[in-house]
């Protein structure tokens, strides 16, 4: 038997304003079932000794050490540009815009 009614998937679905087909409807409801079984079984496996996790293995930083070094020069920078103007990069327009 079905937790999740297809009368519950039509009343959400008016509330979300999403337009859904009857077909659709038993669909999901049965879908949604499934997921809330599903979800039903890992409430029973986790028992107070248990303690809750969000990942299964302990993620470390993977980020480098922030270190300080000379920033590339400006005039270079500009030089190796297609083109430039005001000590900016000068691209080509793209909406038409003033």
């Amino acid at each position: 038997m079905s937790s999740i009614s297809a009368d519950e998937v039509a009343r959400v679905a008016r509330l979300a304003r999403i337009a859904l087909t009857p077909e659709e409807i038993e669909r999901l409801a049965g879908e949604l079932d499934v997921i809330a079984s599903a979800a039903a079984k890992v409430s029973e496996v986790a028992t107070p000794d248990v303690p809750a996790t969000s990942h299964p293995i302990p993620l470390t930083n993977v980020m480098r050490e922030d270190i300080a070094v000379e920033t590339l020069d400006r005039s270079e920078v500009l030089a190796a540009a297609p083109a430039s103007e005001d000590g900016k990069f000068l691209v080509p327009q793209i909406l038409g815009e003033e």
